[in-house]
């Protein structure tokens, strides 16, 4: 849109088209290095011929291949109960099995996985195939025997990033028991919910873990986890807690005597003990994952075990390239569904060695990331923009000082901005490692947008073309189709199922169809799958060329005088200012235009705050977008507020914007940053005179709930 658009528009003629206005420039490419290409598990483009439309749902079966199944599938795809689609039904398999024993049987010394401690005076720990098998095995008899846990039944999981994670979650896959992991950061309360809404009696946690160079009581949380969950009704029976150093415990919260066990002592009953896997249906549910940031009762993703072990494998091998003797390291967590597909089930599908960090990326120092690299020779890397952004803001220089070598790159979670790739690829990568910048959700199981990485040139901003046998259209609200390269926005849907795809949410299958398909169906009795298109819930552009740029949820979109903003574009225009390390973009009441932007800006390390830093994220975006898109205000702020996975909760400063109550923020990783914030933007709009009106019910949901997921 042209720049004379900062005129107030009838606002009925401009979001009848329900697009969000696309004004990101179109970046360059940056082809795959031949030497990547040369090894690569896809570099012949020929491969995209084996997954088109015509070839569906067929074409899945090289996925299902990477397994070894007990039985074979008689039916590829049941859309009998559309749209709860069932994948490669009729056959039977384990994914403990497939992730241990038949790595374990031809590479029983290889490392399945390395782990690393957060303090650097303890050493890292590599644990082989052989005795992965060894430590599943022991675990699964605990849980059948002393847990009493059978096929079927939920475990919630509230464990940090350290190797008995990924061990609990293999035990349960091999009893078919479906496990729940809440991620460490969430409180006890949040646990709580999930373990009343999934009906687990088994809680399994940590005593203590090491975050930022403290060691955090961690059983506290159980106890908050076990009342909140008999306050809606559900009765733990036991917890199980691991202990971070073996016979000797960390917390100071007490054990409850009859309901508190310590796993290492109770595992000595179990030493060397044997469980045969279960023979499960390729429909069985393997684990539930909930998604982050839902209000009201939490919203279990149930993922299959054929389907979606399908999904993870086949992806993990033409998408993370990975070989059986690369070194790989998620820098995630296995508390979201990244780590279960792309540190757990994926990597070890395959046979490789998966590397998980106990602590934050920047401690001691912002070089901890690159120390660790060389160290254990990762080839693989994999994190999110927000990380990124973050070692950018603290290290910037930090990548070269360690002779490590990337061969291969990921970014996960949300879109990441031109000038942040740059850096990510010319500095992390050292302009030698191919990148791969995924689009997926905790819903879709594994990626569904993003670069061959062996085939496909790279474009900083874009996710890439759609992942092998995904059929993704955009479209209006109206369901029209939004033709590419028109440079205008809508939603991203999918119009066919894939194996990956999450199966139901735990227990409320009604709001499963309305909140993803419902949307764009016209006949709800149909069971052909053309009639069930995916609702992502974001919105998105496609390129003349083909490649898709992911804007945001449709939910973080600020409408201004009718003309929808992104706030990944305004974000992205105000990180081209050299200075700025952060930026996050959010509505402000405004009563002519509707909604107004206002700007958070925190600098990097040497930078001052300045006038003239203000007015150089004003012209960027104001050159990048237009004159509809400049702030009210641009705050210079000494640091985001932070979840403890790094995520800037702007729900928080949106409040703080519209002198709105801030909410809960004690789990956030820097709760006092929010007094200061509210200090200086709330008496600096006071002396402007920017006098705040009482908000409307309908104003303050909108704010609250701003940039949530």
């Amino acid at each position: 849109m042209a720049d004379d658009l900062n005129d107030v528009t009838d606002e009925s003629s401009e979001s009848s088209e329900a697009l969000i206005a696309v004004h990101w420039r179109e970046e360059g490419y940056y082809p795959p290095p031949a030497k990547f290409t040369a090894q690569a598990n896809a570099s012949d483009p020929a491969i995209r011929d084996q997954f088109t439309e015509d070839k569906f749902p067929d074409s899945f079966t090289a996925y299902a291949d990477l397994l070894t199944w007990y039985k074979p599938w008689d039916t590829v795809l049941d859309t009998s109960n559309a749209p709860f689609w069932k994948w490669f039904v009729g056959g039977e398999l384990n994914a403990s099995y497939n992730c241990v024993d038949r790595h374990m049987e031809a590479h029983p010394n290889k490392a399945a996985l390395i782990w690393v401690p957060e303090p650097e005076s303890e050493g890292h720990q590599a644990i082989t195939y052989r005795e992965l098998y060894v430590r599943v095995n022991e675990m699964a008899a605990l849980l059948r025997d002393f847990a009493g846990l059978k096929t079927g039944d939920r475990v919630t999981l509230h464990m940090p990033m350290v190797p008995e994670l990924p061990v609990v979650m293999l035990a349960c896959a091999r009893l078919g028991v479906v496990h729940s992991q809440v991620f460490a950061g969430f409180s006890g309360t949040a646990a709580g919910h999930r373990i009343a809404d999934s009906g687990s009696n088994v809680l399994i946690t940590m005593d203590g873990y090491y975050r930022s160079g403290d060691l955090l009581d961690h059983k506290v949380k159980a106890d908050e986890a076990v009342e909140a969950a008999a306050k809606e009704g559900q009765q733990v029976d036991k917890v199980l807690v691991f202990r971070r150093y073996p016979g000797q415990y960390s917390a100071k919260t007490p054990m409850v005597e009859g309901r508190d066990f310590f796993v290492d002592d109770v595992l000595k009953d179990y030493k060397g003990a044997e469980v045969e896997p279960v023979s499960l249906p390729s429909t069985a549910p393997l684990f539930l994952m909930y998604t982050s940031g839902t209000t009201g009762r939490p919203k279990g993703c149930q993922h299959s075990t054929g389907g979606y072990l399908s999904y993870v494998a086949g992806t993990s091998k033409f998408y993370q390239d990975i070989h059986p003797d690369d070194t790989y390291w998620c820098m995630a967590d296995i508390g979201w569904i990244t780590g279960h597909s792309y540190i757990v089930y994926g990597p070890l599908s395959l046979g490789t060695t998966s590397v998980l960090y106990e602590g934050t990326p920047n401690f001691p120092d912002a070089g901890r990331p690159w120390r660790i690299a060389k160290q254990l020779g990762v080839n693989i890397f994999h994190t999110s923009p927000t990380a990124i952004r973050m070692l950018r803001k603290v290290g910037p220089d930090e990548p070269a000082k360690y002779d490590y070598h990337f061969k291969h790159m990921t970014t996960v979670g949300e879109p990441i901005e031109p000038e942040v790739w740059r850096w990510y690829y010319e500095h992390v990568g050292k302009n030698e490692a191919v990148i791969v910048d995924t689009w997926w959700q905790t819903e879709t199981g594994g990626f569904l947008g993003s670069t061959l990485p062996g085939i496909d040139p790279m474009k900083p901003g874009s996710c890439g073309p759609a992942a092998l046998g995904i059929l993704p259209i955009i479209l209006d609200e109206d369901g029209n189709e939004v033709p590419k390269g028109s440079g205008k926005a809508g939603n991203i849907v999918i119009r066919n199922p894939w194996p990956g795809v999450f199966q139901t949410i735990w227990g409320q299958p009604e709001r499963f169809v309305s909140t993803y398909y419902a949307k764009y169906n016209n006949d709800p009795k149909s069971t052909d799958w053309h009639d069930w298109p995916y609702f992502a819930g974001d919105g998105a552009t496609q390129a003349a060329d083909g490649y898709f740029r992911i804007l945001g949820r449709v939910d973080d979109v600020i409408n201004v005088a009718g003309h929808r903003l992104g706030t990944k574009e305004l974000e992205s225009a105000a990180l081209m200012v050299n200075e700025v390390a952060e930026a996050a973009a959010v509505p402000v009441i405004d009563d002519i235009r509707g909604r107004a932007v206002e700007m958070y800006v925190s600098l990097k390390p040497g930078f001052a705050a300045t006038p003239e830093v203000e007015n150089k994220v004003k012209a960027a975006i104001e050159t990048d977008i237009g004159k509809i898109a400049r702030p009210k205000n641009i705050w210079i702020v000494p640091d985001m507020p932070k979840t403890r996975s790094g995520k800037i909760m702007r729900r928080v400063i949106a409040a703080t914007s519209n002198f709105a109550d801030t909410g809960d923020i004690t789990t956030l990783a820097n709760p006092e940053i929010v007094e200061k914030i509210r200090q200086q933007v709330q008496s600096a709009k006071l002396a402007k005179g920017e006098v705040p009106r009482e908000l409307s019910e309908t104003e303050l949901t909108e704010i609250k709930s701003f940039g949530s997921e």
